[in-house]
């Protein structure tokens, strides 16, 4: 009996403690996520503003793929934290970024630590 009693109780303990952390997780990754895709988004609407009265094919291929940047970017779901293809279409947002910053000669590097954050160009 007792050994019955001892292990509900620590099941419940552990349950509790179990859902408090991974509250603090997922609260802790996903600002981390937020403050990357926004940098993304930020950097892109930027350059799309630069780029806005350059005409000639070389900057519109630079547009295009800045506005399928933040397309991309705009239609990633936020909002969904049980999103079956987080993951991956954050890596596609990702390589869209790098090839983004390719196209327009800067290089980009976006670190996330606990001291700093930071998108350097």
């Amino acid at each position: 009996r007792f050994h019955g009693e001892g292990y509900q109780e620590g099941y419940a303990e552990g349950s509790h403690v179990g859902i408090a952390e991974g509250r603090r997780y997922g609260s802790l990754h996903g600002a981390k996520m937020g403050s990357e895709i926004g940098s993304y988004l930020g950097f892109a609407l930027t350059w799309q503003c630069l780029l806005q009265k350059c005409t000639d094919e070389k900057n519109s291929k630079k547009k295009r793929a800045l506005d399928s940047l933040i397309g991309m970017i705009q239609k990633f779901p936020y909002e969904d934290p049980t999103y079956d293809k987080l993951q991956e279409d954050l890596e596609k947002i990702r390589g869209k970024f790098k090839q983004v910053c390719s196209m327009l000669n800067i290089q980009s590097d976006f670190r996330i630590g606990t001291e700093r954050s930071s998108l350097t160009f």
